[in-house]
């Protein structure tokens, strides 16, 4: 139980690191270079999944004793379609706050990521993308 609490941290802390670094890069893109913020979400995701995918498999899901179920390039297949769903996720989600409730898009993406981050990925990554053979 304290080890899943453990990884889910260690993923959420992960998450958090690629989550400011998508979000600054959709500010960036939409604010200075004028795109809308539904593509802009897109180009963050894929930046900020780069550094989460990293965080990922070298910190939060690897261990001295633990053995992957897949290799590391099905794992970055997997974890490639879990983003593509996600940025999905987070654009629809972040236009739907943002046009039916009339909240800033910026505050509208907060919302988003916190229930995409935790309901979504966390749970594909974890027993998908990063499934060990003895769980």
């Amino acid at each position: 139980m304290i080890e899943k609490l453990f990884v889910f941290t260690k993923a959420q802390v992960s998450s958090f690191f690629g989550g400011i670094v998508d979000y600054c890069i959709m500010i960036l893109c939409t604010e200075l270079l004028g795109i809308h913020y539904t593509i802009s979400i897109g180009i963050g995701g894929i930046i900020g999944a780069i550094v989460n995918f990293s965080l990922n498999k070298k910190w939060t899901f690897q261990s001295k004793d633990s053995v992957y179920k897949h290799s590391s390039t099905k794992q970055l297949t997997r974890f490639a379609l879990v983003v593509a769903n996600s940025i999905a996720l987070k654009a629809a989600g972040t236009y739907c706050f943002t046009t039916f409730c009339g909240i800033k898009y910026g505050i509208s993406r907060i919302i988003t990521d916190l229930i995409v981050s935790v309901l979504f990925n966390y749970m594909l990554q974890r027993h998908w993308v990063f499934k060990k053979i003895h769980s």
